[in-house]
């Protein structure tokens, strides 16, 4: 059980970075685009994370018996 309770820690990490990230690349989108556009590819590579993680998350909690 430990490792499906690490696993939603970390999902719960990457959705707060992720909302983080889009924030930020929403603030500069008219002051600074490149740190906007650096930010948004950041929240993308995050959002790949996190499906993943969706997807072992989903995987581990429906068990096959």
């Amino acid at each position: 059980m430990s490792r499906i309770n690490q696993l939603r820690r970390y999902k719960k990490h990457l959705e707060e970075r992720y909302r983080s990230l889009v924030e930020t690349a929403n603030d500069y989108k008219y002051e600074d685009e490149c740190k906007s556009d650096r930010s948004a590819f950041k929240a993308m590579k995050i959002l790949e994370k996190l499906n993943r993680i969706k997807y072992l998350d989903e995987d581990m909690s429906n068990p096959v018996v």
